[in-house]
């Protein structure tokens, strides 16, 4: 039986916040529903999303209008193969006047960064990120430094240049909460870009109410208190151990496409999906529907194709398709 844990001032109050970063939105991105909804959810649930595209669908400028929504501090990456991880998180800067040594901390403590083609960067790079993705903080000449909070970091990576590249190894790629790949707008939203950039409306000022950073913390803080029954996380559990053939019912065939199914923070980060979808949507307990809002977001970079698999064509979308359609839903 499910039962709401957050009050109907604090759902109304939710959604109020989301409207409003809605409403930035709104004036920048043109179309991106799907894109909009899982950075509001990412930065709902404090976890970080990796994007992949062709280049000029406004990544760069959804991270930036992300960031002004909730007034808080952006920096923007380039990775290159010769970008070094103190190029990331920052390094130490001797001052000849004083014979001392200042800490000068890199982009990287900022509230929103864009890493911008993180697979152009090296593995020695990308491990650099890690710290701060994981632990919230860097470690410079042996000193730690907190990133600020929020913190969200937002990756893109090119799928037609492969020149120059390094594979994002699974450990990483585990690290992102969801992973949206992004599709070309359709006519009517590219004409209104154009208009847009014709009448000043894409640099003119945003106008809207924008979020403070300790309203986001609250955010953060109320989705945690969204209630998940029992039930509800046998599922997701049932949901994640069926991508590794050890799940309550048998997917015909799934042995020979999955090579690697996906990891309990998969079902961590399900169920937490879950929990922000339901309060974005009014509610103060998570439904099975929840569960299946932003499944392929969720799983698709969590689960390894085998090589037949990919020799046949078979989408790792297909395959979170087939694995949620043979589990019973409660």
């Amino acid at each position: 039986m499910s039962r709401d844990t957050v009050s109907p001032s604090d759902r109304t109050r939710a959604g109020a916040l989301c409207d409003r970063i809605d409403a930035v939105f709104e004036q920048r991105v043109v179309g991106q529903s799907q894109l909009r909804a899982s950075l509001v959810v990412a930065l709902m649930c404090g976890g970080h999303v990796l994007l992949e595209s062709v280049p000029g669908l406004a990544k760069t400028t959804a991270a930036q209008t992300l960031a002004h929504a909730v007034s808080g501090s952006f920096h923007r990456i380039q990775c290159t193969p010769d970008l070094m991880p103190s190029d990331i998180v920052g390094t130490q800067v001797f001052n000849y006047g004083t014979s001392t040594f200042t800490t000068q901390l890199g982009p990287v403590h900022a509230n929103v960064v864009l890493l911008d083609e993180i697979n152009r960067s090296s593995a020695k790079t990308q491990s650099a990120m890690l710290e701060a993705m994981q632990e919230r903080q860097t470690t410079i000449a042996g000193e730690i430094h907190k990133v600020p909070s929020p913190f969200m970091v937002l990756a893109t990576q090119n799928p037609i240049e492969e020149e120059g590249t390094h594979v994002l190894p699974e450990a990483q790629m585990d690290r992102f909460l969801l992973k949206e790949v992004l599709d070309y707008p359709d006519a009517d939203e590219e004409v209104e870009i154009l208009e847009r950039i014709s009448d000043g409306r894409m640099t003119r000022a945003l106008r809207s109410d924008r979020l403070g950073l300790d309203e986001i913390a609250w955010l953060q803080r109320t989705v945690d208190q969204v209630y998940v029954d029992r039930s509800i996380r046998r599922y997701v559990v049932d949901l994640v151990a069926t991508t590794r053939g050890r799940g309550p019912v048998q997917v015909p065939g799934l042995d020979r496409l999955v090579r690697m199914g996906a990891s309990p923070r998969g079902s961590i980060s399900l169920m937490r999906v879950a929990q922000a979808v339901a309060l974005r949507a009014g509610r103060g307990h998570v439904v099975p529907e929840d569960v299946h809002a932003m499944r392929n977001a969720v799983l698709r970079h969590r689960i390894v194709r085998s090589f037949d698999a990919i020799a046949d064509d078979v989408s790792t979308e297909s395959i979170i398709t087939s694995v949620f359609d043979a589990v019973p839903v409660p």
